[in-house]
């Protein structure tokens, strides 16, 4: 695939100094690691290796990714490969996708306190999904969620919601049979929203009783118990979101779908148009236009474009993918296996995609083919950081022109 010619590292390479200068003091050491990871990533500050073509002995040089889970040039691999140990873990039924968002004012309060909201957020979520789907007045079955957490909008606003992808059904509560639901219908979004909101109201109360919340500025009032009580008491009254799309078309669209949700990041290489001296335009997408008019363009000052970025790393050690239900834990595979069973599909082995893919074994077997003849490269150095390979790269192979006249 073709390098974007304009890249989030070029922006931090370019500003990234003078902002961090800028902000000396506002910046978490997170933050900091996030900007210096994207700048180095498949760069000689990183190390790499020469690779040489087996039949035409064309040389390349590739430099190591800096693997950072925030950086928009790891993504895909990384997709790529939780994608192939999740393939055995499909069910033939149709799956949802449900979304669960906080609303505005409550994503203020996650603004500043990132490890606790968030995590908050997955668990009403979680008890909301499960209790709901075990009620006999639903679905009366225990499911499997799959659950990833997003912060953005489009905009790179602050905007936590959390995707969850559900199959449609799932196990009776004696695990005898498969319980089908609706045909395109799982659960009541009214319903799901009611709980979510009155779970999310009450882990948050209590979060603020353990003294696990800090504010800052316009919101230091918040610390008295009383002045958040009574922030708290008009969101009892209103509706929170809830959304829940129409099932997928088959386990394949499921898979392309989750790979394109699970490791994205804030905003991707792909949407960047320009950058100059004094601000970056990039794509959004209005999500109230359908089609092609739902894409537009946006221009923030650099600065603004850098900090909107990085509001999004998220805590040290938070896990933004989650499995909960029958998809949860050691009794994932034994779930899964009766789930199979159940609904007559053939047994599958579940396991990493390392354990499988004989690629792990075989570095060589990563590496793309020669670009000038096809044929198989060959790791012939690897240099470390910092280290100049000894063996140059060849010219870039020009064009080849197939005349069909």
């Amino acid at each position: 695939m073709a390098r974007p010619w304009l890249e989030v590292a070029d922006i931090f390479r370019d500003h990234g100094a003078a902002w961090r200068d800028a902000n000396r003091g506002h910046v978490s050491l997170g933050q900091l690691k996030v900007m210096s990871a994207i700048e180095s990533c498949r760069t000689a500050a990183l190390g790499g290796h020469v690779a040489r073509c087996e039949d035409c002995a064309h040389t390349t040089i590739a430099y190591n990714s800096c693997r950072n889970r925030h950086c928009p040039k790891c993504q895909g691999a990384a997709a790529r490969e939780w994608m192939a140990a999740r393939e055995a873990e499909l069910l033939g039924v149709p799956y949802f996708h449900v979304v669960f968002t906080l609303p505005s004012v409550i994503g203020d309060i996650a603004y500043h306190n990132k490890a606790v909201i968030y995590d908050l957020l997955f668990k009403a979520s979680r008890k909301t999904m499960l209790r709901i789907a075990a009620d006999p007045k639903h679905l009366g079955a225990r499911i499997g969620i799959t659950a990833v957490l997003h912060t953005w909008g489009s905009a790179m606003t602050h905007h936590p919601h959390l995707h969850m992808i559900v199959p449609g059904g799932g196990l009776s509560m004696d695990g005898s049979r498969w319980v089908s639901c609706k045909p395109n219908f799982f659960l009541p979004v009214r319903v799901l929203s009611k709980l979510f909101r009155r779970l999310m109201l009450e882990q948050i109360a209590a979060a603020h009783a353990a003294g696990k919340l800090i504010f800052f500025g316009a919101q230091a009032h918040l610390a008295d118990a009383k002045a958040f009580a009574a922030f708290l008491a008009p969101l009892r009254n209103k509706r929170w979101f809830v959304y829940a799309k129409r099932p997928f078309a088959g386990p394949k669209a499921v898979l392309a779908y989750l790979s394109r949700y699970t490791h994205r990041v804030a905003i991707s290489n792909s949407r960047l148009i320009k950058a100059d001296a004094a601000s970056v335009t990039f794509k959004v997408k209005n999500y109230r236009v359908e089609g092609r008019a739902r894409y537009t363009t946006m221009t923030l000052d650099t600065n603004e474009f850098i900090r909107r970025f990085l509001i999004h790393v998220l805590p040290k050690g938070f896990h933004r993918i989650r499995h909960y239900g029958l998809f949860a834990g050691g009794a994932k595979a034994a779930c899964i296996a009766t789930a199979r069973r159940l609904l007559g599909m053939p047994a599958s082995v579940i396991s990493t995609a390392a354990a499988h893919d004989d690629r792990v074994h075989d570095p060589d077997a990563l590496i793309p083919p020669c670009p000038c003849c096809g044929a198989r490269m060959r790791i012939i150095e690897r240099f470390k950081r910092g280290e100049t390979p000894r063996h140059r790269p060849s010219p870039r192979p020009s064009a080849i022109r197939i005349d069909t006249s």
